[in-house]
């Protein structure tokens, strides 16, 4: 029959151990944690490196830059055409529309309101193709806008600053990412800005 110091030893040495284990396990979860942090920041920067891209006005611009041919400048610029059916702000008006992108820069889009009312859009001013230098066997193509607040730089559908710049040159990713599918329309001028939007959602020509 073990004593009562015995006993007490044991308990002590229990405790000890079941410390030392506790301790051990928080250092690991404390080093998992860190390790985790450290990954993610650096998805982050890396996410967040600029990109290549190729930003031309027309085909005709894009056929001039080095090492571009017609068919691959038409194919891109086609791309971006349709794109832009997709990615364009719409507007239930042409005035709306016009305040942000200038007068006699807008046009009917093949989208109606919920209502059967007529869509607007602005006019497509240019291209922009991405993964230009990365080794991609197809470059993203998609248009670009100019808003009457800021005639002289591009925009993507999505509102992101490209610049002013044509030809190869650089953007963030989040710039160079695809930009989002509008399905509502903007009530009231607002390109970049907070915008209200209608309640019900436009539909497609024979929807």
């Amino acid at each position: 029959m073990r004593t009562n110091n015995e006993l007490f030893e044991i308990n002590a040495l229990s405790n000890a151990l079941s410390n030392a284990l506790e301790e051990l396990h928080m250092k690991r979860s404390k080093s998992l944690k860190l390790l985790m942090m450290g990954a993610t920041a650096i998805t982050l920067v890396a996410c967040d490196e600029p990109q290549d891209v190729a930003v031309f006005e027309n085909v005709e611009q894009c056929e001039k830059q080095e090492g571009f041919s017609s068919d691959f400048c038409e194919t891109n610029f086609k791309t971006a055409q349709s794109e832009h059916i997709r990615v364009a702000p719409k507007y239930t008006s042409v005035a709306d529309c016009e305040v942000d992108f200038g007068a006699e820069q807008c046009e009917i889009a093949p989208q109606r309101t919920s209502s059967g009312g007529s869509v607007f859009m602005p006019l497509m001013m240019g291209y922009m193709m991405g993964n230009m230098l990365s080794g991609g066997s197809r470059a993203a193509s998609q248009p670009l806008y100019r808003s009457s607040g800021d005639a002289k730089n591009f925009r993507t559908g999505d509102n992101h600053k490209v610049g002013s710049k044509t030809g190869i040159t650089k953007v963030s990713s989040q710039v160079a990412r695809a930009p989002s599918t509008k399905t509502s329309t903007i009530r009231r001028g607002g390109f970049g800005k907070t915008a209200a939007r209608t309640a019900g959602r436009f539909r497609s020509f024979g929807g």
